[in-house]
């Protein structure tokens, strides 16, 4: 095989295995379904990959590859802090509407920068934070506040993606940028002017909090004299309420 149609055969097997993993999830990606989709026999996947943590490994850069399209497609603007904002958004937007792609670039502690779109992707974020330094209003060292907030961004990312699709609060990604961005940015405010204080919120997370820390796990009803039934419907209440 010249090396043309090696180069050809393992574009073909990193494809087919990319798109087994972003329509079905890691489950599907066996060697034999990969190398049927292929339309290669298992040896020849072994020859290319070694075997299928190397597989993996390229599916992983081929993902950040993906990954970057939209980040290189964002022009900047002459604000550094909104162009983070915008790029907290699009890689939220990009873990959830593809969750194996994200999981496993970033998943179980995998280390971001093995390849060179991986590589890429760590540099974009220390380059926007390095343009809002350049202003002077970086609370931080660069690398430190590149750490905090991709920990911070990747953690978001990786709850809301184990959560069941119905019961995710995308409202926590805004919740955590707008964090975020206040303990770098000296000044930087949120996205859309914070609510004032809803008391009847704030008495419901205070009440459903008494309730969590009185709980020994038992029947509740001997200490506040409801049943484990009427507590939990209290709780859901409270937890809507809290949450409004």
């Amino acid at each position: 095989m010249s090396p043309a149609d090696s180069g050809d055969t393992r574009d073909r097997i990193l494809r087919a295995a990319a798109d087994l993993l972003d329509r079905e999830g890691r489950e599907a990606v066996s060697t034999r379904a990969v190398s049927a989709a292929a339309g290669v026999q298992a040896p020849t996947l072994y020859r290319l990959f070694g075997d299928m943590t190397g597989l993996l490994d390229a599916v992983t850069a081929y993902a950040f590859e993906e990954y970057l399209k939209d980040k290189r497609a964002l022009a900047e603007t002459d604000d550094p802090v909104a162009d983070l904002r915008r790029g907290w958004d699009q890689h939220v937007e990009f873990g959830l509407a593809r969750p194996a792609f994200y999981v496993l670039m970033y998943g179980n502690g995998r280390p971001a920068g093995e390849s060179p779109a991986g590589r890429e992707a760590a540099a974009n974020l220390r380059r926007l934070l390095g343009r809002v330094a350049a202003t002077g209003r970086l609370t931080m060292s660069v690398e430190r506040a590149a750490e905090l907030a991709h920990a911070t961004g990747v953690g978001v990312v990786l709850m809301l993606i184990a959560a069941p699709e119905a019961e995710r609060d995308l409202a926590l990604s805004e919740l955590a940028r707008d964090s975020v961005l206040r303990t770098l940015v000296a000044g930087a405010e949120p996205a859309a002017a914070p609510a004032s204080a809803d008391p009847v919120a704030a008495r419901a997370a205070a009440l459903r909090e008494a309730l969590r820390t009185t709980s020994d796990g038992t029947d509740a009803e001997a200490g506040d004299g409801l049943t484990s039934a009427e507590r939990a419907l209290l709780e859901q209440w409270l937890d809507r309420l809290a949450a409004r």
